[in-house]
Protein backbone atom coordinates (compact mmCIF):
# COMPACT_ATOMS: atom_id res chain seq x y z
CA UNK A 1 0.00 0.00 0.00
CA UNK A 2 0.84 3.54 -1.19
CA UNK A 3 0.19 6.79 0.87
CA UNK A 4 -0.73 10.13 -1.00
CA UNK A 5 -1.87 12.87 0.95
CA UNK A 6 -1.91 16.89 0.63
CA UNK A 7 0.48 19.01 2.85
CA UNK A 8 0.79 22.69 3.97
CA UNK A 9 3.15 24.26 5.47
CA UNK A 10 2.93 28.09 6.10
CA UNK A 11 1.30 29.33 3.47
CA UNK A 12 2.96 27.06 0.76
CA UNK A 13 0.63 24.15 -0.57
CA UNK A 14 2.46 20.75 -2.24
CA UNK A 15 1.39 17.05 -2.40
CA UNK A 16 3.13 14.21 -1.45
CA UNK A 17 3.81 10.87 -0.66
CA UNK A 18 4.54 9.31 2.76
CA UNK A 19 7.20 6.37 3.15
CA UNK A 20 7.69 5.87 7.36
CA UNK A 21 7.94 9.37 9.25
CA UNK A 22 8.79 11.55 5.99
CA UNK A 23 7.13 12.91 3.16
CA UNK A 24 8.85 12.66 -0.06
CA UNK A 25 7.47 15.88 -2.17
CA UNK A 26 6.02 15.38 -5.52
CA UNK A 27 6.46 17.78 -8.48
CA UNK A 28 2.62 18.00 -9.39
CA UNK A 29 -0.49 16.34 -8.11
CA UNK A 30 0.11 12.29 -7.71
CA UNK A 31 -3.18 11.42 -9.55
CA UNK A 32 -1.37 12.37 -12.70
CA UNK A 33 1.82 10.53 -12.65
CA UNK A 34 3.84 10.22 -9.02
CA UNK A 35 7.32 12.47 -10.19
CA UNK A 36 9.15 12.98 -6.99
CA UNK A 37 11.30 15.95 -5.90
CA UNK A 38 14.16 16.19 -4.14
CA UNK A 39 12.71 17.74 -1.41
CA UNK A 40 11.90 15.63 2.02
CA UNK A 41 10.20 16.61 5.26
CA UNK A 42 8.96 15.30 7.91
CA UNK A 43 5.36 14.52 8.38
CA UNK A 44 5.02 16.30 11.69
CA UNK A 45 6.38 19.41 10.44
CA UNK A 46 3.77 19.85 8.11
CA UNK A 47 -0.38 20.23 7.92
CA UNK A 48 -2.47 17.66 6.63
CA UNK A 49 -4.88 19.27 4.18
CA UNK A 50 -7.16 18.07 1.02
CA UNK A 51 -5.87 15.49 -0.61
CA UNK A 52 -7.95 15.56 -3.41
CA UNK A 53 -9.11 18.32 -6.16
CA UNK A 54 -11.67 16.94 -8.58
CA UNK A 55 -13.06 18.74 -11.37
CA UNK A 56 -16.07 16.49 -10.31
CA UNK A 57 -16.95 14.76 -6.85
CA UNK A 58 -20.14 12.53 -7.54
CA UNK A 59 -21.93 10.88 -4.80
CA UNK A 60 -23.70 7.67 -4.89
CA UNK A 61 -26.96 6.84 -2.93
CA UNK A 62 -28.72 4.17 -1.38
CA UNK A 63 -26.03 1.56 -2.07
CA UNK A 64 -26.03 -0.71 1.39
CA UNK A 65 -29.51 -2.49 2.04
CA UNK A 66 -29.72 -1.64 5.62
CA UNK A 67 -29.39 1.93 4.78
CA UNK A 68 -31.86 1.94 2.34
CA UNK A 69 -34.25 0.38 4.91
CA UNK A 70 -33.15 2.86 7.63
CA UNK A 71 -34.69 6.01 4.66
CA UNK A 72 -37.99 3.70 3.88
CA UNK A 73 -36.76 3.62 0.45
CA UNK A 74 -36.66 0.83 -2.10
CA UNK A 75 -33.79 -0.84 -4.59
CA UNK A 76 -33.04 0.49 -7.17
CA UNK A 77 -32.18 -1.08 -10.94
CA UNK A 78 -29.33 0.84 -11.55
CA UNK A 79 -26.85 3.24 -9.23
CA UNK A 80 -28.33 6.41 -8.17
CA UNK A 81 -25.65 9.13 -8.92
CA UNK A 82 -25.54 12.94 -8.39
CA UNK A 83 -23.40 15.74 -8.15
CA UNK A 84 -21.60 17.27 -5.19
CA UNK A 85 -20.00 20.66 -5.74
CA UNK A 86 -16.08 20.38 -5.19
CA UNK A 87 -16.43 23.54 -3.01
CA UNK A 88 -17.61 21.03 -0.43
CA UNK A 89 -14.41 19.49 0.20
CA UNK A 90 -13.03 19.69 3.68
CA UNK A 91 -9.57 18.59 5.19
CA UNK A 92 -8.85 16.04 8.36
CA UNK A 93 -9.13 18.26 11.40
CA UNK A 94 -11.36 20.50 9.62
CA UNK A 95 -14.90 22.24 11.39
CA UNK A 96 -18.18 21.42 9.72
CA UNK A 97 -20.00 24.24 9.63
CA UNK A 98 -23.87 23.65 9.78
CA UNK A 99 -25.23 25.87 7.32
CA UNK A 100 -29.28 25.66 8.89
CA UNK A 101 -28.81 24.85 12.88
CA UNK A 102 -32.52 24.52 12.43
CA UNK A 103 -32.27 21.64 10.10
CA UNK A 104 -31.77 18.06 10.85
CA UNK A 105 -28.38 18.02 9.21
CA UNK A 106 -27.11 14.01 9.68
CA UNK A 107 -23.49 12.49 9.00
CA UNK A 108 -23.16 9.71 6.26
CA UNK A 109 -19.43 7.69 6.18
CA UNK A 110 -18.71 6.51 2.81
CA UNK A 111 -15.57 5.14 0.77
CA UNK A 112 -14.09 7.23 -1.35
CA UNK A 113 -13.05 6.50 -4.94
CA UNK A 114 -10.12 8.63 -6.73
CA UNK A 115 -9.88 8.42 -10.33
CA UNK A 116 -6.52 8.15 -11.96
CA UNK A 117 -7.13 7.90 -15.92
CA UNK A 118 -9.54 9.50 -18.08
CA UNK A 119 -12.52 6.52 -18.24
CA UNK A 120 -15.23 6.55 -20.95
CA UNK A 121 -17.95 3.60 -21.52
CA UNK A 122 -15.53 1.55 -19.46
CA UNK A 123 -16.44 -2.40 -18.73
CA UNK A 124 -16.97 -3.34 -15.60
CA UNK A 125 -14.01 -5.91 -15.79
CA UNK A 126 -11.88 -2.73 -16.71
CA UNK A 127 -12.70 -0.32 -14.36
CA UNK A 128 -10.62 -0.57 -11.72
CA UNK A 129 -7.61 -0.35 -14.07
CA UNK A 130 -8.71 3.82 -14.10
CA UNK A 131 -8.56 4.18 -10.18
CA UNK A 132 -5.81 5.41 -8.30
CA UNK A 133 -6.83 4.68 -4.72
CA UNK A 134 -9.13 5.33 -1.95
CA UNK A 135 -10.02 7.83 0.96
CA UNK A 136 -12.48 7.85 3.85
CA UNK A 137 -15.20 10.49 2.66
CA UNK A 138 -18.06 12.17 5.01
CA UNK A 139 -21.45 13.25 2.81
CA UNK A 140 -22.88 15.64 5.53
CA UNK A 141 -26.44 15.92 4.74
CA UNK A 142 -29.35 18.29 5.19
CA UNK A 143 -32.41 16.38 5.46
CA UNK A 144 -34.58 19.02 5.72
CA UNK A 145 -33.69 20.04 1.79
CA UNK A 146 -33.39 16.97 0.91
CA UNK A 147 -37.12 15.85 1.70
CA UNK A 148 -38.49 19.19 0.38
CA UNK A 149 -36.21 19.49 -3.38
CA UNK A 150 -36.59 17.15 -6.58
CA UNK A 151 -32.38 17.13 -6.56
CA UNK A 152 -29.83 16.36 -3.73
CA UNK A 153 -27.19 18.39 -5.05
CA UNK A 154 -28.06 21.50 -3.09
CA UNK A 155 -28.75 19.73 0.49
CA UNK A 156 -25.28 17.91 0.61
CA UNK A 157 -23.11 20.66 -1.08
CA UNK A 158 -22.93 23.30 1.42
CA UNK A 159 -18.91 24.70 2.14
CA UNK A 160 -17.47 21.77 4.35
CA UNK A 161 -20.33 19.37 3.77
CA UNK A 162 -17.53 17.12 2.23
CA UNK A 163 -14.67 16.12 4.61
CA UNK A 164 -12.02 14.06 2.97
CA UNK A 165 -9.04 12.37 4.28
CA UNK A 166 -6.43 12.39 5.65
CA UNK A 167 -4.73 10.53 2.64
CA UNK A 168 -5.42 8.63 -0.35
CA UNK A 169 -3.95 4.80 -0.07
CA UNK A 170 -3.06 3.17 -3.46
CA UNK A 171 -2.37 -0.65 -3.98
CA UNK A 172 -5.05 -1.86 -1.94
CA UNK A 173 -8.18 -4.01 -1.96
CA UNK A 174 -10.90 -2.28 -0.82
CA UNK A 175 -13.10 -5.18 -1.39
CA UNK A 176 -14.03 -5.92 2.41
CA UNK A 177 -12.96 -3.62 4.94
CA UNK A 178 -14.29 -2.58 7.87
CA UNK A 179 -16.19 1.17 7.59
CA UNK A 180 -17.44 3.09 10.72
CA UNK A 181 -18.38 6.20 12.12
CA UNK A 182 -17.90 7.48 15.77
CA UNK A 183 -20.32 10.78 17.04
CA UNK A 184 -18.83 11.92 20.04
CA UNK A 185 -17.04 8.76 20.45
CA UNK A 186 -20.23 6.85 20.49
CA UNK A 187 -20.19 4.53 17.14
CA UNK A 188 -23.16 5.09 15.47
CA UNK A 189 -21.99 3.10 11.88
CA UNK A 190 -20.75 -0.15 11.65
CA UNK A 191 -20.35 -2.26 8.25
CA UNK A 192 -18.33 -3.69 5.83
CA UNK A 193 -17.68 -2.36 2.09
CA UNK A 194 -18.66 -6.07 0.99
CA UNK A 195 -21.89 -5.16 1.70
CA UNK A 196 -22.37 -2.70 -0.98
CA UNK A 197 -24.93 -2.95 -3.37
CA UNK A 198 -22.81 -1.90 -6.32
CA UNK A 199 -18.92 -2.58 -6.30
CA UNK A 200 -16.29 0.13 -6.66
CA UNK A 201 -15.83 -1.53 -10.07
CA UNK A 202 -19.93 -1.35 -11.10
CA UNK A 203 -20.09 2.39 -10.14
CA UNK A 204 -17.01 3.37 -12.01
CA UNK A 205 -18.08 1.87 -15.25
CA UNK A 206 -22.05 3.05 -14.31
CA UNK A 207 -20.72 6.75 -13.85
CA UNK A 208 -18.25 6.13 -17.44
CA UNK A 209 -21.36 5.37 -19.60
CA UNK A 210 -23.00 8.66 -18.59
CA UNK A 211 -19.59 11.31 -18.49
CA UNK A 212 -16.02 11.15 -18.60
CA UNK A 213 -14.34 11.02 -15.55
CA UNK A 214 -10.90 12.70 -15.38
CA UNK A 215 -7.90 11.82 -13.03
CA UNK A 216 -8.38 13.21 -9.72
CA UNK A 217 -12.29 13.15 -10.21
CA UNK A 218 -13.99 12.11 -6.42
CA UNK A 219 -16.94 9.08 -6.38
CA UNK A 220 -18.81 8.79 -2.68
CA UNK A 221 -19.31 5.19 -3.13
CA UNK A 222 -22.08 5.13 -0.64
CA UNK A 223 -23.04 4.63 3.38
CA UNK A 224 -24.27 1.99 5.74
CA UNK A 225 -27.19 2.35 8.13
CA UNK A 226 -26.79 4.56 11.38
CA UNK A 227 -26.65 7.46 9.62
CA UNK A 228 -28.13 10.38 12.32
CA UNK A 229 -28.19 14.22 13.06
CA UNK A 230 -24.80 16.48 14.00
CA UNK A 231 -24.81 19.47 16.55
CA UNK A 232 -23.04 22.29 17.14
CA UNK A 233 -19.96 21.01 19.49
CA UNK A 234 -19.80 17.25 18.08
CA UNK A 235 -16.75 15.33 17.09
CA UNK A 236 -17.11 12.92 13.91
CA UNK A 237 -14.42 10.27 13.43
CA UNK A 238 -14.76 7.97 10.30
CA UNK A 239 -12.64 4.73 9.63
CA UNK A 240 -11.91 2.89 7.31
CA UNK A 241 -10.08 -0.74 7.80
CA UNK A 242 -6.44 0.09 9.52
CA UNK A 243 -6.20 3.81 7.73
CA UNK A 244 -5.93 6.18 10.11
CA UNK A 245 -9.46 7.97 11.13
CA UNK A 246 -10.79 11.21 9.72
CA UNK A 247 -11.15 13.54 11.90
CA UNK A 248 -14.22 16.81 12.03
CA UNK A 249 -15.40 19.05 14.55
CA UNK A 250 -18.99 20.45 14.36
CA UNK A 251 -20.13 23.77 14.73
CA UNK A 252 -22.59 26.64 13.68
CA UNK A 253 -22.41 28.52 10.23
CA UNK A 254 -20.77 31.67 11.06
Amino acid sequence: MRTFGGFRSGKKFCYGEIIGRDVHILEKPYWTGVERTDEIVKLADVDVDLPVAPSKLIAVGLNYADHIAEMKRTPLDSPLIWFKAPSSLLPHNGIIEIAFPQHQTDFETELAVVIGTTAKNVSSLRALDHVFGYTTGLDISDRDLQKSEKQFGRCKSFDTYTPVGPFVYADVDVNDLSIELRHNGEIKQSARTSQMVYSVAQLVSFASQSLTLAPGDVILTGTPSGVGPIRDGDELEAKIGDWPPLRNGVRKAR
